[in-house]
């Protein structure tokens, strides 16, 4: 009997920043990249959490989600 496995894969993490990691993922094209990336290597829910692309900060505003959920979404079956 095999076991099954649920691989989930944060790609922003929630208060990292640039200056934490030069490879955090910041504009909407890296955060697309990864998220896609994740899904490819396996990833059944990807966890995102928007940046502003300048400072990298987080950003809660819908907008900024936008910028990038539709573009996973239609490349990946992932749950977001």
């Amino acid at each position: 009997m095999s076991k099954k496995v649920i691989i989930t894969c944060a790609v922003t993490g929630a208060i990292h920043t640039p200056t934490m990691s030069k490879y955090l993922p910041i504009t909407s094209n890296q955060i697309a990249n990864a998220a896609i990336g994740a899904a490819n290597a396996g990833a059944s829910i990807i966890h995102i959490h928007a940046r502003d692309p300048e400072t990298g900060q987080p950003d809660q505003s819908p907008e900024a989600f936008l910028k990038f959920l539709p573009q996973i979404s239609q490349k990946t079956d992932a749950i977001l």
